[in-house]
């Protein structure tokens, strides 16, 4: 759909991707221009932002106060978008040897929370977020002059108050 010119996203959350055939998906997916936002806790196998083969993946890592273990999947594929929560991290041990749940999100309210407290607001995390460099390291996220965004702050402070 990318190479159609319509819109072609990946937004994904969970903790640790490691499936090769996954990785090898997203590279191709990126190549034909989708971009992909990477949300991922853990250990990642995958490297963003290599000329060629993952110029349109961004992975970020988001180390603050609570250990979380939410795992939201958005994916756009020209029409309508589809999101999803799961079980399961993206790896050889969940997908073969599990049995773990997927399912859709169909209300839209609930949609809509999910992309603003689940998903873009550690898009935006600009306080305790690293993003993983094309050789596997992690730099720190800096705000500069923008203003200070931590996902997990602003979402204790949505939920107590």
């Amino acid at each position: 759909m990318a190479k159609a010119k319509k819109p072609a996203r990946i937004i994904a959350k969970m903790n640790a991707l490691l499936e090769p055939e996954v990785i090898e998906a997203l590279y191709r997916a990126s190549q034909a221009g989708v971009k992909v936002d990477l949300i991922i806790r853990g250990v990642c196998a995958l490297r963003p932002g290599v000329k060629g083969l993952s110029e349109n993946i961004r992975v970020r890592s988001i180390i603050g106060r609570f250990l979380e273990h939410t795992r939201v999947f958005h994916f756009r594929n020209g029409g309508e978008a589809e999101m999803m929560v799961s079980s399961a991290d993206w790896m050889d041990r969940n997908f073969f040897k599990r049995i773990e749940l997927a399912v859709p999100v169909l209300d839209p309210k609930a949609r809509r929370r999910l992309m603003r407290e689940g998903l873009k607001a550690y898009l935006d995390d600009n306080v305790q977020a690293w993003e993983m460099q094309p050789d596997g390291s992690f730099k720190r996220v800096k705000h500069g002059r923008k203003k200070a965004v931590s996902a997990q702050a602003d979402l204790l402070k949505a939920l107590s108050g």
